[in-house]
This record gives structure tokens, C-alpha cells and sequence, in this order.
């Protein structure tokens, strides 16, 4: 039996996953948790063999969420579902991780299918999504955005460097980088700049 969890946003109205799984014997849907604090530890307590991730949020804001899913349950494969309007939940030109992409309006068939490839151990990436990753413009590499995302979410420096396992130095430069990158005059400005271009919700 495939164990699934779901993660979704608080107040994100959209069609349940746990409603496209319906019907599907060798699928088990072990509940739904929001994003925020302690997510790791509670879906740890659901243990399951299959997360689909069903935000509103960024990629660059879903992937410390799932690093931190994955230290907590390794076995654990990962399925955001993105909308490929938005630029910003695009996946990354170069992943390496344990997150997979599917599009949003995916249908119960294909989402069944997908879940069962990735138990199975496959990595699952929608080729309409990689197709207009590679075609959009992205002036910020998927790290930069990763750290002015956590920033933007009120995350100081260090809180940031903890969370992706990096120096206080390295966090500052890669704001930095962002700050010049974006022609922003501070760290506040960059955040919105990216808001508006669609890289952070």
C-alpha cells in the first residue's frame, strides 16, 4: 500500500488531492497538514511514502520545506504540483533533490500514475513544465531565490543560514547578489521586485 500525505496551504481552496485519489486501491491517504511550524515532525508521524505538495507558494519557497521533509523522512518521495502560468513555480533549470513537478490541473489518473512511478523509486518532472522552465527568462539562480524567500518570510540571516546548512557569509552575499541583480535599493525592495515579477508569492 502506497501511503500518501498532503500538504497544502491554509485558506488555498482548489480541488483536494485527497478527492482525485479516490477510488484508487493500492493508494492510502493518511491526511492533510498545513505549511508552517513543525512540519517535518508531523508528517514524520504519518509516514508516508508519498508527500504531494499543494501550495500557492514559489518553488524557491517550497524547496527549504522539502529539504527539511527529506532529512526527516529520507525514504520519502516529494510531488509539488505547479502552476505553469505563474514563473515562479517553474521548477529550477538545475535540481538535484528529492521535490518532482506535476501541473496543478493534472487529472486523478495521471496524479494515481505518478505517485505509484515515484514509490516505485522514478523522479516524475512534467515535460510542459521543464519545457517553459528553459524558455523563461530567470535573472536569479534558484539559490538566490531560495534565501530571498526565507527573507522575505521574516527569516533573519541566521535563521537562513541554519536552515540551508550555510554560513551567515554566504547568506548576506547571496541577498547581496539579489539586492544588485534585481537594481533594488535594499533587501525590502528586492522582495517586492520579485513579487512583482512573479518569483515569490
Amino acid at each position: 500500500m502506497i501511503r500518501v500525505a498532503v500538504v497544502r496551504d491554509e485558506g488555498y481552496f482548489g480541488v483536494p488531492v485527497r478527492v482525485l485519489l479516490e477510488g484508487k486501491p493500492d493508494l492510502q491517504y493518511v491526511g492533510t497538514l498545513p505549511l508552517g511550524g513543525e512540519l517535518a515532525q508531523r508528517a514524520a508521524e504519518l509516514w508516508p511514502t508519498v508527500i504531494v505538495i499543494d501550495t500557492e507558494y514559489m518553488v524557491s519557497q517550497v524547496l527549504p520545506i522539502a529539504a527539511e521533509l527529506h532529512v526527516t523522512i529520507p525514504s520519502c518521495a516529494m510531488l509539488l504540483l505547479c502552476d505553469p502560468a505563474k514563473r515562479g513555480m517553474l521548477p529550477p533549470r538545475r535540481w538535484a533533490g528529492a521535490l518532482n513537478f506535476l501541473l496543478k490541473d493534472v487529472s486523478g489518473a495521471v496524479l494515481a500514475d505518478s505517485i505509484r512511478r515515484l514509490a516505485a523509486g522514478e523522479r516524475v518532472v512534467s515535460p510542459l513544465l521543464q519545457a517553459a522552465s528553459l524558455n523563461t527568462d530567470r535573472g536569479l539562480s534558484t539559490r538566490e531565490l531560495e534565501v530571498l524567500g526565507l527573507a522575505a518570510e521574516g527569516e533573519s540571516v541566521n535563521d537562513i543560514a541554519g536552515r540551508l546548512y550555510l554560513s551567515g557569509g554566504t547568506v548576506r552575499n547571496y541577498l547581496s547578489a539579489v539586492i544588485t541583480k534585481t537594481g533594488a535599493r535594499n533587501r525590502l525592495d528586492a522582495i517586492r521586485i520579485a513579487r512583482k515579477d512573479g518569483w515569490l508569492r
